[in-house]
């Protein structure tokens, strides 16, 4: 397909979902702010975004309008099949300088990925988040790797020294003069909150963190006035599951509808709260999930 040269053919090395159903979390905490942080409209069908080289190896992102096309794609590498993405080029929205992700490939043939060189003129390029600080995109991009991943997670924790459980209470927020209850340590064997790293805290404090109330009131909060589209992102996990990811200001949970959820704090980096089933969990993920988008 054409890249940012109409005589320079892309070599296409992967591609991404941007609708307000499945996006790279990194970009924001829901769908709108997303396509702000790639300049584009927030259009209700979504965007696929190709990533890929151009014959001097400079990284591009295509964004492109063929939903379906992309998701095809993505589908037939899910299954470990070959497929040739060429979008028609009247479906290319725009092409943007860098990748928003890191990729550990690259092109056959031609230079090493770099930023290609733009005079100045244009939007810098895109660029993953460093993944040695902590802050909001991190947050969201630890998030995205635990729902990835989430048996792996699930078997580090042990129900004994998770968090409390969710009350009728649990989402009302921080209660004045109530102490934290000491954090329980644990260590991610293979991947971690910050993208990959291979070490990452997971502190057992549940809902009795201030920032764990927060983000539970807040989730709580969702389900009496729904949030911009993609705040709360829902996935298939098995035949009676379903895999949640919610975000909000300061915050990421991700949550299994049969089972805890995990809870990610700007103001913790590195941390992994859990917080236990109890009574009111199930009926809050319940909820959250009929507020998410179910693309068929």
């Amino acid at each position: 397909m054409a890249g940012a040269d109409a005589d320079d053919a892309l070599l296409v090395l992967t591609a991404v979902l941007l609708t307000p159903a499945r996006f790279p979390g990194v970009l924001g905490d829901d769908y709108v702010a997303a396509c702000e942080a790639l300049a584009i409209e927030p259009y209700e069908r979504g965007y696929g975004l190709v990533l890929g080289q151009d014959g001097d190896g400079a990284r591009w992102t295509v964004v492109v309008d063929d939903v379906s096309l992309v998701a095809l794609a993505i589908a037939a590498w899910d299954c470990g099949m070959a497929y040739d993405l060429s979008p028609d080029e009247r479906s290319v929205v725009c092409a943007l300088p860098g990748w928003p992700l890191a990729l550990a490939v690259a092109a056959p043939g031609v230079p090493a990925p770099h930023d290609p060189e733009t005079d100045g003129e244009g939007p810098a390029p895109l660029a993953p988040p460093d993944t040695d600080s902590w802050g909001p995109a991190q947050r969201r991009l630890g998030a995205d790797e635990i729902a990835e991943r989430w048996t792996l997670w699930r078997e580090q924790i042990d129900d004994t020294e998770s968090g409390p459980p969710v009350d009728e209470h649990a989402a009302e927020g921080p209660r004045r003069g109530e102490a934290e209850t000491e954090a329980a340590q644990r260590r991610a064997a293979d991947s971690g909150a910050a993208g990959g790293e291979a070490e990452a805290g997971a502190a057992a404090t549940g809902p009795r963190h201030p920032g764990v109330r927060r983000a539970l009131a807040e989730a709580l909060a969702y389900t009496e006035t729904p949030p911009p589209p993609g705040r709360i992102r829902s996935v298939f996990a098995s035949a009676d599951t379903r895999t949640l990811r919610v975000d909000g200001p300061g915050w990421s949970m991700v949550a299994r509808t049969d089972d805890m959820a995990l809870v990610l704090l700007d103001e913790e980096p590195g941390e992994v709260f859990p917080v236990g089933r109890g009574p009111a969990l199930p009926g809050l993920l319940k909820a959250l999930d009929a507020l998410a988008p179910h693309p068929a």
